[in-house]
């Protein structure tokens, strides 16, 4: 279902984006704390280990602990407004992107747009234009899961505002280099290994049917994003580290903070205190959410898919008929 098949093609341009959309919107509200954890991570210039005692989180269980005693429940849905914008937008955009580029490969070339490389080139490139789409939404959902107690921003307008106010439009795309470097990769790897995933399936395991099927989709979709997240996981480091230059002040209960001038500059830092294990601090609950999001993602939007072609077949129609 995902993707261009002149053989069963029964989703138009529209539908793809609400599919997309509600399998953005959907998966978001369930990997969110996931998300806010893994924020946190990135963000400690300190090392994660109880052996540190400057350091504010130590691990996955000591951070949900520590958020909760000192931020509550809703913490781990911090940022969750500008998250759900930017995951329906995303959602919407990648996958209307991702069905007309494959389209026109099929309609202008000699490619075969069910090959895994088709997937992994028109992949990376739908990802690329959600991204530039949706940066803006991206940095506000990073600062609001970066800030502690007291909050800095109270809600989402007093965060546009003053984020314009003092630092400038181009605030908003903090990071974008970096983002669009690792999200090329990253999703043109999600959309590949999926559609090998598939194919391997397919041969493995006979037709299971359509409950068997979307089981398959959603651990297709998981292994999928925990090998694309762990590949391009470095990128999302440094792309958080950028997003919150400038909110420094905000960042100080958390421990140590630093600015950066930007991406090469980002990376020698890193290196240089941290070792190359800072890049790839809050990696544990990044696979974790790799693992549930993409998985969810492609199981929600084939699912979808499936209904609204449903919806649409003869049989359907005949009984709205009757």
């Amino acid at each position: 279902m995902v993707g261009y098949d002149p053989e069963a093609k029964c989703v138009s341009t529209a539908e793809a984006a609400a599919a997309g959309s509600a399998s953005g919107l959907v998966t978001r509200v369930l990997v969110s704390p996931l998300d806010v954890l893994k924020i946190r991570f990135q963000l400690q210039i300190e090392q994660l280990s109880s052996r540190n005692p400057a350091a504010k989180y130590h691990g996955i269980l000591q951070a949900v602990q520590r958020i909760l005693r000192e931020e509550g429940l809703t913490a781990f849905w911090k940022g969750h407004v500008p998250a759900q914008f930017l995951s329906v937008g995303f959602g919407a955009v990648q996958f209307m992107a991702f069905e007309n580029l494959t389209e026109l490969v099929h309609n202008f070339t000699s490619f075969n747009t069910r090959h895994s490389f088709v997937h992994l080139v028109c992949g990376g490139l739908a990802a690329c234009t959600a991204t530039v789409a949706v940066q803006p939404v991206d940095t506000l959902r990073t600062r609001f899961a970066a800030q502690g107690e007291p909050k800095i921003y109270p809600n989402l307008r007093h965060a546009v505002l003053t984020m314009y106010q003092t630092e400038g439009p181009r605030t908003f795309y903090r990071g974008l280099t970096p983002t669009l470097i690792a999200i090329f990769p990253y999703a043109g790897l999600q959309f590949f290994f999926y559609n090998i995933l598939q194919q391997f399936s397919k041969w493995v395991i006979p037709d299971e049917g359509k409950s068997g099927g979307n089981v398959k989709n959603l651990v297709c979709g998981s292994c999928a994003g925990v090998i694309s997240k762990t590949l391009t996981y470095p990128l999302d480091v440094v792309k958080k580290r950028l997003q919150v230059g400038g909110f420094e002040h905000a960042r100080a209960a958390f421990g140590q903070v630093r600015t950066y001038r930007g991406l090469l500059d980002c990376m020698r830092q890193i290196m240089r205190e941290e070792g190359v294990g800072g890049f790839f601090k809050g990696l544990s609950p990044s696979l974790l959410k790799a693992a549930f999001s993409t998985g969810l993602i492609f199981f929600w939007y084939e699912l979808f898919c499936s209904l609204l072609c449903a919806l649409k077949s003869p049989e359907s129609t005949r009984r709205k008929e009757g």
